[in-house]
């Protein structure tokens, strides 16, 4: 029988425990409970050992960040998956948030079995990075998704929509096979359709609309270093490949430089 995933969360009291723990108990999750204080929370974790620690973006005492900080600093035995969670969105915080040490940003209120079913999906990611799985030739000392998310966080894509997800996997797939990049609709959409059980057509929309949530939001300065010439004059914003693509060969150069 598998091992059942410890999930420790912050919540109130007055707020609905048994009906979380019942949600999330199909999928294999022992959910405990922590008050939303920073200190506290470090204090579960370091004794628990969690698989997995959702807590909110705000705290008394330490908030998520400096909760995070502090258990790198502590290096337990475990480290756990972090999820922070918000009642707002802001595109500054998320990528504090992210650069800190989270693996996912969530938006309150949020589907608890879509929440759940993204957590099953990046503990089994990392399980197949501690196997050496995903990295290839050369990229061993090179954090490859770490990078990735730093550079969409940079480019305003937020944490929280689908398309931040299928453009990660695009980009990480990219680097690692830049002749993917070449068949985008054949095999590059189908492989990150695969991954997260849903249609190619949705992983292409979704991309797209992430790409336009960060030309609409983020900031102009970061998108020119990247992007100089297509959003200058009237080319507008680029396509998913042209995106895609750039932020990938940008990617192996740095790779190259480094090893």
């Amino acid at each position: 029988m598998a091992e059942k995933i410890k999930l420790l969360m912050t919540q109130d009291t007055a707020e609905n425990i048994t009906e979380t723990q019942n949600a999330l108990s199909k999928y294999d999750m022992i959910c405990s409970f922590c008050s939303k204080d920073g200190e506290e929370l470090i204090s579960r974790i370091m004794s628990d050992m969690p698989d997995v620690v959702m807590m909110d973006l705000f705290m008394t005492r330490i908030d998520s960040i400096g909760v995070m900080r502090s258990i790198k600093r502590n290096k337990p035995l475990k480290m756990p998956l972090f999820v922070v969670y918000s009642t707002f969105d802001s595109p500054v915080l998320q990528r504090e948030v992210m650069a800190s040490g989270a693996t996912y940003f969530v938006l309150k209120p949020y589907n608890i079995d879509d929440l759940a079913e993204n957590i099953l999906r990046f503990l089994k990611r990392n399980k197949l990075k501690v196997k050496g799985g995903i990295h290839s030739s050369g990229m061993e000392n090179y954090n490859l998704e770490l990078k990735v998310t730093e550079i969409l966080h940079q480019i305003g894509v937020p944490a929280h929509i689908k398309g931040y997800h299928y453009l990660r996997d695009s980009i990480m797939m990219c680097v690692e096979k830049p002749d993917i990049i070449n068949a985008v609709t054949k095999k590059l959409y189908p492989s990150v359709a695969k991954k997260y059980e849903t249609t190619s057509s949705r992983v292409e929309r979704a991309i797209r609309h992430a790409i336009e949530v960060a030309w609409d939001r983020g900031d102009v300065e970061v998108l020119n270093s990247y992007f100089g010439y297509t959003i200058q004059g009237s080319r507008g914003k680029p396509t998913n490949s042209e995106f895609i693509a750039m932020i990938s060969d940008k990617l192996r150069l740095q790779i190259k430089n480094a090893s």
